[in-house]
């Protein structure tokens, strides 16, 4: 069969390759078309697989109200050749990861044109605009959700496609651990050793990566360690950390490695939140935004959203201290960082909380049971 995939950030690039595994399992013969990243081009050369990439996730991640204006020309495009090359294509099934404000706009034309959506990974409606739920009943064949309270709120609107598929961050996790060594690849001490994930977006690096640095430059007894991404260049890392200090080193593209290997971290709010606490690091959440983008989200999210990183959400209750925005002074992280390094009640409790989550997600089989119901929804239609 042919499938369409629409992944536009790092995150979706993970989970889209993982679904073109569990696709290439049950359909060797798949011939994909997809707007994705490495880890999907890596996963349909794996499988030995048809596959033609329409467009890369460094040409498509724009976060915030100001900068999607700033580059709407850009996504205007990308969406008219979108639409054509649908069309052209005429694929058995379009899978959007994520993604969700070009891909719904995409998902309403495909639906017009009579071709089969399906959504992986709920947009956050429960959090804002609600209001989709009715258009979204229309144009989506199904909706997998990937957090555990997604499921109830979409009955609770009448959402019949919605369905509850577990976490892939857990499959990924799980993947990495049975394949890598015991040994580290750094050099460094693990106990003295801070993850920074600052973000896998430009904007995000030059809010809150000056700010980290000068965080290592204080705290001079510990390593830290910035999670790079080669898809956002290195000139960019090389321009915003010209003066670092020498206890401060830039890793690209080995996230998972560094969080194995690390006795702390301080995260952008994001995936990253999620899957730093599956490895079980102590963590700091921080974000810095455009203020009118943050003056606008705050209007529009709703009251009854109390967080933002993925671990206080699905555990509806406090984990992990957000400093975000104004809060994310030099006295805070500072203050943080200590609380989380070192053995005391806080850390402790913190760890106690990531067991909970974990036992929230449930198991692993994400991607495995999203493949599964694609194909046969396919087949009985």
């Amino acid at each position: 069969m042919k499938y369409y995939i629409i992944a536009g950030e790092a995150s979706g690039d993970l989970h889209g390759a993982n679904l073109i595994r569990a696709l290439a399992q049950r359909d060797p013969a798949a011939e994909i078309r997809y707007w994705g990243g490495d880890q999907m081009a890596e996963a349909c050369r794996e499988a030995g697989l048809h596959a033609v990439q329409v467009r890369h996730i460094s040409t498509l991640a724009y976060m915030g109200f100001l900068e999607v204006v700033t580059h709407l020309k850009t996504i205007l495009h990308n969406m008219r050749m979108c639409k054509s090359d649908l069309l052209a294509f005429q694929p058995d099934a379009i899978i959007y990861v994520d993604y969700p404000g070009f891909n719904l706009k995409i998902a309403r034309y495909a639906h017009q044109h009579g071709l089969r959506n399906f959504h992986y990974i709920s947009p956050q409606l429960w959090a804002w605009k609600k209001g989709r739920i009715k258009k979204m009943r229309k144009i989506l064949d199904r909706l997998y959700c990937i957090l555990p309270f997604e499921e109830k709120f979409y009955a609770d609107n009448h959402f019949a496609p919605a369905r509850y598929v577990g976490h892939p961050l857990l499959d990924a996790v799980n993947q990495f651990r049975s394949n890598k060594s015991a040994a580290s690849p750094f050099p460094w001490s693990v106990d003295k050793t801070v993850a920074l994930l600052p973000g896998s977006r430009r904007q995000e690096l030059r809010k809150v990566l000056p700010q980290l640095m000068e965080v290592a430059r204080r705290h001079t007894d510990y390593h830290f360690v910035v999670a790079g991404m080669s898809l956002l260049g290195s000139p960019i890392y090389d321009e915003l950390l010209q003066s670092r200090p020498d206890n401060l080193t830039v890793v690209y593209d080995k996230t998972y490695w560094l969080l194995a290997h690390s006795a702390a971290a301080i995260v952008c709010s994001g995936t990253a939140t999620l899957e730093t606490a599956l490895f079980g690091v102590p963590q700091v959440v921080c974000y810095r935004a455009n203020p009118i983008s943050v003056a606008i989200a705050r209007m529009v999210v709703s009251r009854r959203v109390r967080f933002i990183s993925l671990v206080n959400l699905i555990a509806d209750q406090r984990i992990v201290t957000e400093l975000i925005q104004n809060d994310m002074t030099d006295q805070n992280l500072d203050r943080e960082l200590e609380a989380i390094y070192i053995d005391n009640p806080k850390r402790d409790a913190m760890l106690e909380g990531y067991a909970m989550v974990r036992e929230m997600l449930g198991g692993g089989g994400a991607s495995n049971r999203v493949a599964e119901d694609i194909i046969q929804t396919i087949q009985h239609q």
